[in-house]
């Protein structure tokens, strides 16, 4: 295996319809640039991205692109960890094609399948890489902790997954990337939450959180959603504004419990982060985490945490730090 050797792994399920046909195209363009030696592997399941990223990398790959969505970019990025190659010796690459696709945005990857691999070579060619941390999820029930290292988050944001990634995935996904692009079904998703937690909250009221931060605790609120970023992800998720991926800290943005009504509309701030300008008016909190970050709901039933697109299910606590860093392909 050459220093020049590159293993793509991409799913079916990630993206539009018009994504859908980017796989094929792949080698032939990497071929048309000089590129010789890139292996596709083609995966059904973000589980099988995960298996197939670990066993490349034992066999000795250590240069790996990840097309897909956020999902298979995260499944990729944890079977980087549980191949036991150091994270620093690895690069890694994300190929726009599927949903959220929050951290190949950040990184300039175009996406326009010909474009991407124009910058795919012209990168590799100049080692343009950033360094960026890896945060680690370790919760109560939970056997083998997780890792990510764009965003994760509890209560709505927590919920989103469970709607985003169901059997009828690579359809749903298709069908509404399609119509309203990239993003289209995390926020149909986050929709839908809405209205499921509206519903929920008719009936009862909400939970208290507490969240510590780095062992202390800074607040006891009920949220609608907590939202935790490794960094600034763009114009699409903008909280963490100018904070680079490979910092040494991450952040928790909680939205509090404020009462229905006022949901709608610090959602909506949320999204342009305007909701910074009013935090008191629209309930909004900002932490920045050097060491541990651990959220405690105050019930006893089980709470989902969003983990870069998948579902972990917690019990009473769930836990993050950054354990790692990797190395990202990126444009500049």
């Amino acid at each position: 295996m050459s220093d020049r050797s590159i293993e793509v792994v991409a799913t079916t399920i990630s993206g539009s319809i018009k994504d859908w046909g980017k796989i094929k195209k792949i080698k032939p363009l990497f071929l048309d640039l000089g590129w010789e030696d890139v292996y596709l592997h083609v995966v059904e399941s973000h589980q099988q991205a995960r298996e197939k990223t670990t066993n490349l990398l034992k066999g000795g790959c250590r240069t790996i692109i990840s097309a897909g969505g956020s999902g298979t970019f995260n499944s990729v990025l944890e079977g980087c960890l549980e191949s036991g190659v150091p994270s620093m010796k690895i690069t890694l690459g994300f190929l726009r094609k599927g949903s959220a696709d929050l951290i190949g945005k950040v990184l300039g990857m175009p996406d326009e399948i010909e474009k991407a691999v124009s910058v795919f070579v012209e990168s590799l060619t100049a080692n343009r890489t950033v360094k960026c941390d890896i945060i680690q999820a370790i919760g109560g029930g939970v056997e083998n902790p997780r890792y990510f290292v764009g965003y994760g988050g509890a209560e709505i944001f927590g919920m989103i997954p469970s709607i985003t990634e169901n059997r009828f995935t690579k359809y749903y996904k298709g069908i509404i990337s399609q119509l309203l692009g990239d993003l289209g079904p995390f926020f149909v998703g986050a929709f839908l939450c809405v209205i499921k937690k509206t519903a929920s909250r008719m009936l009862h009221k909400g939970h208290f959180w507490n969240v510590l931060v780095d062992g202390e605790l800074v607040a006891r609120h009920r949220y609608q959603a907590m939202i935790i970023v490794n960094g600034y992800l763009g114009p699409d998720l903008p909280l963490a504004e100018s904070v680079p991926l490979g910092s040494g800290n991450f952040y928790l943005f909680g939205i509090r419990d404020l009462g229905l009504s006022k949901l709608p509309f610090q959602f909506h701030h949320a999204w342009d982060s305007s909701i910074k300008e009013q935090p008191e008016k629209w309930g909004f909190e900002s932490y920045k985490i050097d060491q541990s970050l651990r959220i405690e709901p105050e019930m006893d039933t089980p709470f989902p945490l969003n983990i870069d697109g998948s579902t972990m299910l917690c019990r009473k606590w769930a836990e993050f730090r950054i354990v790692d860093q990797i190395n990202l392909i990126s444009s500049s």
